[in-house]
C-alpha cells in the first residue's frame, strides 16, 4: 500500500478515529525516540582539533580583530 493510497483510506475515517489514530502515532514515535541512543556534546571534544595544528590562537584572534577594525 502506498503513502497515496494509505492517505486517501485515513481521510474516509471519523474524526474520532482519526484522533485516535493521532494518538497511536504519536505514541509510538516517542517509543522510537525513547530507543535511539542519546549523545552528549561531549563526543565532539577534539573533533577537528587537527585543524588548528601549529596555529597559535592568541595571533588568530588578533588577526580576526584587525580584520573587523579595517573593514570599519
Amino acid at each position: 500500500m502506498t503513502l497515496q493510497e494509505i492517505m486517501q483510506t485515513i481521510a474516509m475515517l471519523s474524526t474520532e478515529e482519526r484522533r485516535q489514530l493521532i494518538k497511536w502515532l504519536m505514541d509510538t514515535l516517542a517509543e522510537a525516540n525513547a530507543t535511539q541512543p542519546q549523545h552528549s556534546l561531549l563526543e565532539l571534544v577534539g573533533l577537528g582539533a587537527e585543524l588548528w595544528h601549529g596555529i597559535d590562537a592568541q595571533m588568530y584572534i588578533s588577526e580576526l580583530r584587525r580584520e573587523w577594525d579595517d573593514r570599519l
